[in-house]
Parts: structure tokens; C-alpha cells; sequence
């Protein structure tokens, strides 16, 4: 906002909260954007913990998306419909539907395949806080005893954007720690209290491991305020994740970091 406050003409500012929940931190984007008549939001605060936690980057922001977007593929498929078109379905917020359309012409989306052969993709969607920047995310796997993570586009609608360089920075690091959230990260506890204190017992995307990021910027227009971009492509990217492995798998995962020992008890049920 700084940036955009130095133009000769800047931008109106944005309303000071566009959605009836407010940005929180544990239910930060528990509203989902989707126009569906009745919702309802129930936080439980856990006032006190044995184990002192800390914010993760996001907040709540990340598993509220996981959850929210892997619903909508399960909603989708009960209803026989392809993920993407489901979304759009539900979708009136123009913007809304402008990033997802563009993730999907971006990654080659095809309707129809089957789940089950061990390649899979999936798509993940929101608007970070429900006031900022627009993201969606559609991510490729492969999938056998492990997830390895082949490929990630992500369009973005962040308004007017002063330093596109930098804001596809923002969203490509956020894709990559998003990548390391789903796959790999998750303290360890034992008796004693948290036993992961090293790379080896808490690991990291490695890279290695990095997959093929690509990232485009959705109508960066001058008469619409910039919106905040630092953390909205994080949520997309777990959900585009995890439905993706669901996809490969034809068995969702509900539980992170989508671990091999995750992903052989889905195979073992399917």
C-alpha cells in the first residue's frame, strides 16, 4: 500500500473488510468464498496446550484451504461433476472465477480421467483472508509407495501490482514452502515432549525435490487497489496437493504431511 500511495494517481484503498469473517487467526479463511445459502463457522479455542505452539506462516489460513478444497472435490465427485467445473458452478465472484479458469488453461486441464492410475492432478482455489489476493493452484503428482511432486501452476489476481517480479517471487517461494508443508513437514512428539529437533527427525523439501513452478499474474489492473500477496498462494498449493494425490491414488488423504506411511494405510483401505 505504501508502494501504490507514491503514484501520481493511486488507487482507491480497499474496503477495510469485504467478508462477514473477519481475518482471524485459527479460523483465517475458515469462510469459504463459494456461494452456498447456509454456512457455519465453529472455532474451538484450546486455551491452554502441553506443547508451547507459535504461528505457522498463514496462521489458520492453510488447513482451513486443505479442507475446505478437498470437500469440494469429494462434493464434486458425489454430484458426477469435474472438479474445476464444480467450483465454477458455485462461483460468482468474477475474479473469483477468472484465477480459476486461468490455472486451468495454464496447466492443460483435461475433464474426465480416471482416478486410480497413479498420476493425478488436482486444484486448489481461494482469496487469502477472503480480502486479499486471489490464488488458485492446480498441482501434478505421481504416486506410488511415495508423492513426488512433478509440476505446479498458479494464476493470481492480486489487483494493481507495483513489482510483478517481486510479487510472482512472493507466490513461487509460498508454492515451494506450501510443497514442503504437504509433503514433508510435521513435528515428531514422545514422551518427553517434541523429538523432532533436526533436519533428520523434522525434514524439509530438499532441492532436489523442487518441482517445475509456474506462476502468472491475472489482470494486474492500475484502477483496482493492490491486495496483499505475500501468503495466498500457500493453501492453494496443500489443497491442489493433496486432491491431486487423491486423483492418483483413487484414496484421499485427510491428515498432513502426506507421508509414504500416509499414503500406503490409503492404499491398504482402497
Amino acid at each position: 500500500m505504501l508502494a501504490a500511495e507514491a503514484l501520481p494517481n493511486p488507487p482507491p484503498p480497499p474496503p477495510a473488510n469485504e467478508s462477514s469473517n473477519a481475518p482471524g487467526a485459527g479460523t483465517r479463511n475458515g469462510e469459504p468464498l463459494y456461494d452456498f445459502p447456509a454456512k457455519r463457522i465453529v472455532h474451538h479455542l484450546i486455551v491452554e496446550t502441553p506443547v508451547r505452539t507459535s504461528s505457522l506462516r498463514g496462521l489458520g489460513a492453510t488447513l482451513n484451504v486443505f479442507a475446505i478444497e478437498s470437500f469440494m472435490d469429494e462434493l464434486a465427485e458425489q454430484a458426477g461433476n469435474d472438479p474445476v467445473a464444480y467450483r465454477l458452478s458455485v462461483l460468482a465472484d468474477a475474479r473469483a472465477r477468472a484465477v480459476v479458469e486461468h490455472a486451468a488453461h495454464m496447466s492443460g486441464w483435461e475433464a474426465g480421467i480416471a482416478p486410480g492410475t497413479g498420476r493425478g492432478r488436482g486444484i486448489g482455489f481461494a482469496r487469502y483472508k477472503n480480502l486479499a489476493a486471489y490464488a488458485a493452484v492446480v498441482a501434478e503428482v505421481e504416486v506410488d509407495e511415495s508423492i513426488r511432486l512433478l509440476r505446479v501452476w498458479c494464476a493470481a489476481d492480486g489487483g494493481l501490482v507495483i513489482n510483478p517480479d517481486g510479487a510472482i517471487n512472493q507466490l513461487e517461494g509460498g508454492i515451494i514452502q506450501a510443497a514442503s508443508w504437504a509433503l514433508k513437514e510435521g513435528v515428531r512428539l514422545d514422551g518427553s515432549g517434541i523429538s523432532s529437533r533436526d533436519w533428520e527427525s523434522y525434514p524439509v523439501l530438499r532441492f532436489s525435490e523442487v518441482p517445475e513452478v509456474t506462476v502468472e499474474l491475472v489482470d494486474p489492473a492500475a484502477d483496482r487497489p493492490p491486495l496483499g500477496m505475500g501468503e495466498a498462494s500457500g493453501g492453494p498449493t496443500v489443497a491442489a496437493i493433496g486432491n491431486a494425490v487423491a486423483h492418483a491414488l483413487g484414496a484421499r488423504l485427510r491428515d498432513l504431511p502426506l507421508t509414504r506411511d500416509r499414503v500406503m494405510a490409503a492404499l491398504l483401505k482402497a
